[in-house]
Formats: C-alpha cells, sequence, structure tokens
C-alpha cells in the first residue's frame, strides 16, 4: 500500500513540474518575447531583405541591392561596391527596428512632427510587402527622432544613437580597399619611387631581389609593400571613370610613385601609379581600376624604404628553436650533436654522449644571428675564395613546419672560406645560395676546439676526487 501511495504522489509531483515547466517558465519567456516583439516598430529577417533605399533630408537617396551571392552594392545615386559591414549593420538596425517609446496612438497632425523628413524602405524577397519608416524632426532634448511606419498610426520616438546612422553618407557606405589583389599570385615586383628603385621576383626559397643586388631580400619586406597596395583606402574618391586628363591633373601619367607586379597566373601586370601633391594629399590609381582615389600617405612609408633594409643579411634564416640537429668541422675537429626523442641533446660522433645542451644551442645561436657585413657577387671562384678547401663547415637539421601545415626537415648547409687582409672578416657561403657574405670572423671562436667541449662540465666532486688522483 505504501508503494501505491509513493508512486501517486511521485506523479502527482511530476505532473506538478510539467505544469511549473511549460506554463510558468517557458510561458514567461513566450510571454517576454511576445511582449518585446510587441514593442518593436519593424520585426523581419535580416535575410529577408533584398534592398534598401533611405531617403535623407537633404533630399539625395541612397540605395543598396543584394545579389544571388548575398553581397550587397550601392545602386544609387551610383553603382559601386558596398562596404558590407556598414550595409549589414544599417539593415540589421531597421530590420529590427525598436522605439525608446510611443508618443502618440493617434497623431491628429503629422507635420507637428515634421515626418516625413526621411524614409528608409526595406524591400523583402517572395513579394512580401515592403517596409516603409517615416522619420521626422529632431527631437532637441537628447537627439532622438520621431518616426511611424507608413502602415501604422502610432509615432514614436526613435533612440538617439541612430542619429549618426542618419548621418551617414554615400562614401561611409562604399567600399574603400578598391584596389584588392591576390597578393600570393604576384610573382615578381619593380618599384621605383623618388629616391629607391629595385627589382624582386618569387622563388621557392622566398624573395630574390634581382636589381641592384641578385641576393635574397626579406620576404617579410616585400609582403609587407604588396599588402600596403592591396589594403590601400580610399580617403576620398577623386575620379569614377578616370580620363587622360584627370591622370595627368593628378600627376599620375608621372608619378612620383610607380609598383609593376607581375601576376603570371592571369597573364596580367598591374602597375600602381602615387603622387604626392604640394598639400600633402597623396592620389593613387592602377592600371587595372578606373578610380583615382585620395590615400593614407602612411604607405608611402613602405615605399621609401631604402634597398639596405630590403636585403637578407642574415647568412642563414631558420630558427633555432626549430634545430635538431647540428654537425661542425673545423681543422682536424668534427663533432655531431642531435636531439633525442626526449628533446635532449646528445652526441653522435666522434662518439656517443650526453652533450651540455646550453654549448649547443649557444653554438646554433650564433650560426643563426650570422649577418653579412658585405656581399661577393657572382660570379665567384671557390678556389679563390678559399672555398675549395674550406676551413670550417657548419650543417644544421631545421624542423620546421611548411605552409601545409605539415613539419618536414630542412638542411641549412655554410662553408666558411678566406679571410681578409688583416683577418677580422672571413668569406661565407650558404650551400643554398650562389653568392657569399663577409662576416665578422669572430664567430669562429664558438666552434668547439674538441668534440669534448660540447659534453656537460664535470660535477665539483669529480673534479675534487679528479685532483686529488
Amino acid at each position: 500500500m505504501k508503494s501505491k501511495t509513493l508512486l501517486i504522489l511521485t506523479a502527482v509531483v511530476l505532473v506538478l513540474l510539467a505544469y511549473v515547466y511549460f506554463y510558468e517558465f517557458k510561458g514567461k519567456a513566450a510571454r517576454a518575447e511576445a511582449k518585446e516583439k510587441a514593442g518593436q516598430l519593424v520585426d523581419v529577417a535580416v535575410d529577408d531583405v533584398r534592398a534598401v533605399t533611405f531617403k535623407k533630408e537633404d533630399g539625395s537617396t541612397i540605395a543598396f541591392k543584394k545579389d544571388d551571392q548575398g553581397v550587397w552594392a550601392l545602386t544609387q545615386p551610383l553603382a559601386a561596391t558596398a562596404e558590407e559591414y556598414e550595409v549589414s549593420s544599417f539593415v540589421e538596425t531597421f530590420a529590427g527596428l525598436k522605439p525608446d517609446r510611443t508618443v502618440d496612438e493617434a497623431p491628429a497632425d503629422l507635420a507637428a512632427y515634421e515626418i516625413p523628413r526621411m524614409e528608409v524602405v526595406l524591400e523583402l524577397k517572395d513579394n512580401k510587402p515592403p517596409v516603409k519608416i517615416l522619420i521626422g524632426m529632431e527631437n532637441p532634448l537628447d537627439q532622438s527622432h520621431f518616426a511611424k511606419r507608413e502602415d501604422q498610426a502610432k509615432v514614436v520616438l526613435l533612440p538617439s544613437f541612430l542619429k549618426s546612422t542618419f548621418d551617414k553618407t554615400v562614401f561611409d557606405f562604399r567600399q574603400k580597399d578598391v584596389f584588392k589583389l591576390e597578393t600570393d599570385e604576384v610573382k615578381g615586383i619593380a618599384l621605383r619611387a623618388k629616391n629607391v628603385a629595385w627589382r624582386a621576383e618569387r622563388k621557392d626559397a622566398g624573395w630574390f631581389l634581382s636589381d641592384p643586388l641578385p641576393i635574397l631580400a626579406k620576404s617579410s619586406m616585400i609582403e609587407g609593400v604588396l599588402n600596403a597596395l592591396s589594403d590601400l583606402r580610399a580617403k576620398a574618391f577623386v575620379a569614377e571613370d578616370k580620363t587622360p586628363e584627370d591622370v595627368r591633373a593628378h600627376k599620375l601619367d608621372a608619378p612620383d610613385y610607380e609598383v609593376r607586379l607581375r601576376l603570371p597566373a592571369s597573364n596580367q601586370e598591374v602597375v600602381f601609379a602615387l603622387h604626392k601633391a604640394e598639400d600633402e594629399k597623396v592620389y593613387a590609381t592602377t592600371s587595372a581600376s578606373t578610380k583615382i582615389v585620395e590615400v593614407e600617405s602612411t604607405v608611402l612609408t613602405d615605399l621609401e624604404k631604402p634597398v639596405d633594409d630590403l636585403q637578407e643579411k642574415q647568412v642563414a634564416v631558420f630558427n633555432s628553436w626549430e634545430v635538431v640537429k647540428v654537425a661542425v668541422t673545423k681543422g682536424e675537429v668534427a663533432v655531431t650533436a642531435a636531439k633525442d626523442e626526449d628533446d635532449k641533446w646528445r652526441i653522435e660522433t666522434p662518439f656517443q654522449a650526453e652533450a651540455d645542451g646550453e654549448k649547443v644551442e649557444t653554438f646554433v645561436r650564433k650560426i643563426e644571428s650570422l649577418e653579412a657585413a658585405g656581399f661577393v657577387i657572382p660570379p665567384v671562384t671557390l678556389a679563390d675564395d678559399g672555398l675549395a678547401s674550406p676551413q670550417a663547415e657548419v650543417a644544421v637539421t631545421v624542423n620546421e613546419y611548411g605552409e601545409d601545415g605539415q613539419t618536414k626537415e630542412r638542411e641549412v648547409r655554410i662553408v666558411v672560406g678566406r679571410a681578409d687582409a688583416d683577418g677580422k672578416r672571413v668569406v661565407v657561403k650558404n650551400a643554398a645560395l650562389d653568392y657569399l657574405f663577409w662576416v665578422d670572423a669572430e664567430f669562429l671562436s664558438a666552434f668547439p676546439a674538441k668534440p669534448e667541449d660540447w659534453k656537460p662540465a664535470p660535477a665539483a666532486e669529480e673534479t675534487k676526487d679528479a685532483d686529488k688522483d
């Protein structure tokens, strides 16, 4: 009997809990949602909005339209690519427009609120009726605006933050980065500025300067120039469909800065032209664009960098923490050390033993930091430069991440040749490059004098016992 009573009580509790959940919690949430929707002036799905017309107080009209791929474009007062963020924000605001409060449920005269001074029309898909919002005068107390839906009687007060939206111009809604290009497709670049000129080519090993010196370039510097050009943003649109007269008027026919980009994949060459006027304004155009725009002068910083800044002076470009093996030879001394599975350094040749990781890594960092004091440009003669029988060699194995996200091993080999007349500099060759470096000879002192130099120092007790013996 007690079990039956317990079951009945349990069932009653479950029924009560279900009631509380469905009629209190869910019902309360539903009522709150319904109340919020009832307070909205507009409640349409953003994805349903296909076009927008914004008639401003000055009589001008700005209109946008979404294409089949969901991309917004300006259609009035001109056809242009839209600034996606700005247009999307505008649409989201008016698709879910919520007023601060209702001012008048049944206004006798809309002229009292100066409605309409502006209007926003949302055109919807599937032939749904458009939504038109009529906007009146600004409330002098807090910069809010009176407004109403065309299909409703009541007048409401819109939030004051919308004032900045109503003040937006065509320029605000236009895409500003008008010279976009796929920088990865650029395989060649030639730059001419007021006091600098250089050329570079992209190869498997990175960017190489071809003029004025045929040497490895700092890839980050070349990529910086390409990104600066690709990301140029218009401060103002000077000419929409430039004419030869427009080009001459802004001195872009003989520009201060000219950059030629070679894009073999599209069989295309794009030429950027920039001119800095006497009033400090910088004008830009490209051979692939019909527009002339004013841009920020900061782009000139990248274009004016001296060639010396672009030259890769590091003898071997690698990261010391990615090195897994190092082999050195100097005179009669040859020693190889490698990391084991526990990431600890061990000597492999000429004997096997634990290595002093700090000593090995100090040497590796010394090689990593080697920088050129000068270059020897081809043709070079290995015998004349002491490289046929080098005084020292270093081979570093690097386990690094490739562009595909996978690790792969790469060997960096450096050969040390002759010294200069006073012995302060030596010739060094990176086996992957066809030119030579002059470097400070001081780094040779970092080489181990004997293989045992890379072994850990003996413990204090061992040293004391050795002294006793």
